[in-house]
C-alpha cells in the first residue's frame, strides 16, 4: 500500500471516529424526559416550570396542571432550539442553565402590533386595562379605553424578554405507550388509559387492470397487519376543547412520530342505572297503553287495520 493509499485510510478512519463520537449520547428522535424551570432574566418572573416546589412558591395553579417532568422529542421543536443544541450528544443526568434571547423565545416586542381599534369589537364585559381579547383573529391585551376606541397590545406578553431556562434531563423515554402519553399531555392535561395492539385487519385494494376498461375498478381483500393505538375515552375527554378541535392533528402527530398505523378512541359505557323507560325512549309500549296513545293522537284504529292490509296487497 502506497503512502497516498495509508493516508486516506486514516483519514477514513478518523472520519468514522468523529461519527462515532457525534452519535454518542442523545439524538434527534430521542424521547426524554425533561425537568426544567424558566424565568425572565430581568425580573426573575416564572414563565414556565415542571417543578411543583418552584409552582407552589411562585403560587401557581396546581388545579390547571400537575408539576412533574414533561416528555419531549428531540428535534421536534417541543423545546427552545438553544436548548436542544445543549441536550444534543450528552447523557440522561446532564443538566445545565442557558439564556434565550427574546427573539427566540418569544420575539422582539414591536411597536406597530399596538393598535387602535373600535371598544365595540371587545366585549362589554372585557373593555377594562389589562383584559386579554381577540380581535379580528389576533390575541392581545387592553392598554387604554378612551371613548369608543381601546388601544391594544398584540405583541406576546414576554415579547422582548429575554429568558433563563434551567433544566435536566432526567431520563429517556423507551415504551411506546408513555412516549404517546407523553406526547398526548403536550396538547391536553388528561390521565387516559391507552394501549397498543397489533392486529390483522381485512381491506380492500384496487386491482390493476386495463387502462381502455371502463367502470368501476375492480377490488379485492387482503388481510394487512395494523399496529394500533387505542385511548379509553372519558367524559372529560369528550368535553375537553383542545381535544374537540385538535383530535385529528394530535392523532396524526403521534401516528407520525411513533409509526402506528392507526388511533382508536373508545368509550365504555358501563351498565345498570334506570330500567327501560316507556315510550320511544324505552322497549315499547303494552297493548294498552298503545290504545290510550291512538286515543289521544284522535287516530281511528279501523282505517289503519285497512291501509296495511292495503299496503300487504300491493306487495303480494
Amino acid at each position: 500500500m502506497s503512502e497516498e493509499q495509508e493516508a486516506e485510510v486514516a483519514d477514513d478512519e478518523e472520519q468514522t471516529e468523529a461519527e462515532d463520537e457525534a452519535n454518542e449520547g442523545l439524538q434527534t428522535g430521542d424521547f426524554i424526559r425533561l425537568d426544567y424551570t424558566a424565568r425572565t432574566v430581568e425580573d426573575g418572573n416564572v414563565v414556565d416550570t415542571t417543578d411543583p416546589e418552584v409552582a407552589e412558591e411562585e403560587g401557581l395553579d396546581e388545579e390547571e396542571r400537575e408539576f412533574e417532568p414533561r416528555t419531549i422529542v428531540l428535534g421536534e421543536g417541543h423545546i427552545f432550539e438553544s436548548v436542544e443544541e445543549a441536550i444534543i450528544g450528552e447523557e440522561v443526568g446532564h443538566s445545565g442553565s442557558t439564556t434565550i434571547p427574546a427573539a427566540e423565545a418569544f420575539g422582539e416586542y414591536d411597536p406597530d402590533q399596538v393598535k387602535t381599534v373600535s371598544a365595540d369589537k371587545i366585549p362589554e364585559d372585557e373593555r377594562y386595562p389589562g383584559a386579554h381579547v381577540n380581535v379580528d383573529g389576533e390575541h392581545g391585551h387592553v392598554e387604554t379605553i378612551i371613548g369608543g376606541r381601546a388601544r391594544v397590545d398584540f405583541n406576546h406578553p414576554l415579547a422582548g424578554e429575554d429568558v433563563e431556562y434551567d433544566y435536566e434531563v432526567v431520563g429517556e423515554v423507551e415504551d411506546r405507550v408513555e412516549q404517546a402519553q407523553g406526547l398526548i399531555s403536550m396538547y391536553i392535561d388528561a390521565d387516559l388509559d391507552m394501549w397498543i395492539e397489533t392486529e390483522e385487519v381485512e381491506e380492500e385494494t384496487v386491482v390493476e387492470s386495463d387502462e381502455d376498461e371502463e367502470g368501476e375498478p375492480e377490488t379485492e381483500t387482503e388481510t394487512v397487519e395494523k399496529e394500533t393505538l387505542y385511548i379509553e375515552s372519558t367524559p372529560q375527554l369528550a368535553m375537553n376543547q383542545q381535544w374537540m378541535f385538535q383530535k385529528q392533528q394530535i392523532a396524526q402527530s403521534v401516528m407520525d412520530q411513533l409509526g402506528l398505523d392507526r388511533v382508536i378512541i373508545q368509550e365504555t359505557i358501563d351498565g345498570g342505572g334506570m330500567g327501560p323507560m316507556g315510550g320511544m325512549m324505552g322497549g315499547g309500549m303494552g297493548g294498552a297503553d298503545l290504545e290510550e296513545a291512538l286515543e289521544d293522537a284522535d287516530v281511528d284504529e279501523d282505517e289503519i287495520v285497512e291501509e296495511l292490509e292495503d299496503a300487504e296487497g300491493d306487495e303480494e
